[in-house]
């Protein structure tokens, strides 16, 4: 019997216990994995002493999968399955693939007939679209628009004719440090009755969510700077 690759979701921040937003199944799978492939080595140790604070430190092997990875490196990551022994994909924040570099580890653990098993836990992005009022039932997740302020202004013109066209919620991120530009640019562009959600540090005691008009955010101006955020917006 090959070993399994477990997606494990984390925290998306460290104020938050563990077990208050995933289930006890996270913690069991924890305990007995003791190969884990994670983005950050000192993070991850971090978030299994939190959830599994008699689990041996020592005892983890942990594989780095960070943009800097080699890639002839990370195609053996898998390697200890063919023994029977599971091996663990631990996001930095939220759920595993999605968003997330691990989506290349899942792929090829497919491709080597590697059973793969996501675990529940919190995900900014469906988290955000639960909360948004917008249309659940269709919608698109965008990823990063466009750095440069002409073509990400012609990035979001384009999102916004789609959304009225499909009536699709249409979801997107940006690098935490430029969040407040974004908004700057989301109010200049958009028209004026599109609908934008702003959900800020999701499950954190600094949550902010909030659905309103352009015409009403130009109202107001949180403070979004190096703050986790997800943008969706939405035009009927």
């Amino acid at each position: 019997m090959k070993g399994k690759l477990y997606l494990i979701p984390t925290t998306l921040g460290e104020e938050t216990e563990p077990l208050e937003v995933m289930p006890i199944s996270v913690k069991k799978v924890i305990e007995h994995i003791d190969f884990f492939i994670v983005e950050n080595e000192k993070s991850a140790r971090r978030f299994i002493k939190k959830i599994t604070p008699k689990k041996s430190q020592p005892s983890l092997n942990l594989m780095v999968l960070d943009k800097y990875a080699n890639e002839l490196e990370t195609r053996s990551y898998l390697d200890v399955c063919e023994q029977g022994i599971d091996v663990g994909l631990l996001s930095e924040a939220g759920v595993p693939a999605v968003a997330d570099p691990g989506a290349s580890i899942v792929k090829m653990a497919h491709e080597k007939g590697i059973t793969v098993v996501p675990l529940v836990g919190p995900s900014s992005i469906l988290m955000a679209m639960m909360a948004s009022g917008m249309n659940g039932q269709n919608f698109a997740f965008n990823g990063y628009l466009p750095i440069d302020k002409y073509e990400r202004k012609d990035a979001i013109k384009k999102l916004e004719k789609i959304s009225k066209e499909k009536n699709q919620s249409q979801i997107f991120i940006e690098t935490p440090y430029r969040n407040d530009k974004m908004l700057q640019d989301l109010k200049a562009t958009l028209s004026p009755a599109t609908n934008l959600c702003i959900a800020c540090d999701i499950t954190l005691s600094t949550e902010y969510i909030k659905t309103l008009s352009i015409k009403d955010w130009k109202l107001e101006q949180p403070n979004l700077h190096k703050r986790p955020t997800i943008f969706i917006i939405h035009k009927q």
